[in-house]
């Protein structure tokens, strides 16, 4: 199979296994209401995919330099879809939606990295940021179509129709893989501790890149896991019924999240062109500026806002695949399973932090009684400088890597 289709199809089965990212992000205002959740309790909640997905990345991520990574990825899929459907049938609170949640972000741990690491070996240098670009794109087409089809099947029938149609795209993601993939069985030096940690552990740039993924991870969740709810607000400024305006929002949420399709794959060829470190650069300070400003817009005119937000949209996912470009370029193939279990740690870990701190901003900055009078959470800049700011750590980490690489010269 020739290697651009083989990626296609790649492509195709990730979108079907990120159906279930963001299906609850566009109920989380109607749960927040049916269920009484605090803005931190919902947060939890979003966050408790992420950890699922921690608790479960280093062990899946590192045993793809051991056993066939096909396998572990096929598995995965099929497990996500499961979990994903169970949450539509059996969550009925904070603590069991807490729970299944978990249990789907585990699905995510043995795809996307591991399909990462599949196209890094298909693809050489110098095509790599644009394949890995494209790779990440169908990431954010699927967490886009993810958004779309909740807020419209939520619409017209029920969030539990919703989350059930969402959650068959990973069964249908993990077939498709089956029937595509080859075996990838481990490359040979596969091996030793000491190896391991002279490879990853002891390579500054490789863990440069790895603090510039943690402060991007945690800006683009943190926007994703609220930017639903922060719609709702939008449109009830206008007198937009909560249900209605959620439904809408979703939908506008995921024009915002598609805008990184096509981000991702345009950065990857800007980086392969201008270097990775400055791409990276350029792309996150543009995007934390737009982090910083972006909360205290809410009651200007509809159409400015979501202009605005597409173009942060754009901006929050581009830099993703130069990221992970260049950590599969400064770690050894036998390796990169161990370097991507790290890199997911470290990015995941952040990414299901930011929502918790978001929500918990957005409780101390809107007084119980100013919401209750408002109808809706009126004050959101503050939470969306935090992300922001930690946005900025990721040209620091870059800018150390030049220093570096300038002293070594």
């Amino acid at each position: 199979m020739p290697k651009k289709t083989w990626l296609y199809l790649l492509c195709l089965a990730e979108i079907g296994t990120m159906l279930v990212l963001l299906n609850y992000s566009a109920v989380l205002p109607i749960l927040k209401e049916e269920w009484h959740l605090t803005n931190a309790q919902a947060g939890l909640i979003f966050s408790s995919y992420q950890v699922g997905y921690i608790l479960l990345v280093i062990l899946l991520s590192t045993l793809t330099d051991y056993l066939d990574t096909k396998k572990i990825y096929v598995f995965s899929a099929l497990w996500a879809g499961a979990a994903g459907v169970l949450f539509s049938l059996l969550a009925g609170g904070f603590a069991s939606a807490l729970i299944l949640r978990s249990l789907t972000g585990f699905g995510l741990a043995g795809t996307y990295m591991p399909g990462l690491k599949m196209v890094s070996s298909r693809f050489g240098p110098e095509e790599r940021g644009e394949a890995v670009g494209l790779y990440v794109g169908a990431f954010s087409l699927g967490t886009a179509l993810s958004l779309y089809v909740s807020g419209l099947l939520t619409g017209l029938f029920h969030w539990r129709v919703a989350m059930l149609v969402t959650s068959l795209g990973p069964l249908a993601g993990g077939l498709l893989a089956w029937r595509i993939l080859d075996d990838m069985p481990p490359a040979p030096a596969a091996g030793r501790l000491r190896d391991v940690k002279a490879q990853i552990f002891a390579n500054r740039p490789a863990l440069l890149v790895m603090a510039g993924y943690a402060a991007h991870m945690w800006e683009m969740f943190g926007m994703r896991g609220w930017i639903v709810a922060f719609f709702v607000a939008v449109l009830a400024t206008r007198s937009m019924e909560v249900s209605r305006a959620a439904s809408l929002g979703a939908m506008l949420s995921s024009l915002i999240v598609l805008a990184g399709a096509f981000s991702t794959a345009l950065a990857g060829r800007l980086s392969d062109r201008f270097g990775r470190t400055a791409t990276i650069s350029v792309i996150m300070l543009c995007s934390a500026a737009c982090s910083l400003v972006f909360g205290w817009l809410r009651p200007l005119p509809v159409a400015l806002v979501v202009t605005v937000s597409l173009i942060y949209g754009f901006l929050v996912t581009a830099e993703s695949s130069v990221l992970s470009t260049a950590v599969t370029e400064m770690v050894s193939f036998p390796y990169l399973g161990a370097a991507m279990a790290l890199q997911s740690f470290l990015g995941w870990t952040a990414a299901s932090l930011s929502p918790v701190v978001f929500g918990a901003v957005l409780d101390l900055t809107n007084p119980a009684a100013r919401v209750a009078a408002a109808g809706y959470t009126p004050l959101w800049g503050p939470a969306f400088m935090v992300l922001g700011l930690g946005a900025l750590c990721g040209p620091l980490a870059m800018r150390l890597i030049r220093s570096g690489e300038n002293t070594d010269t």
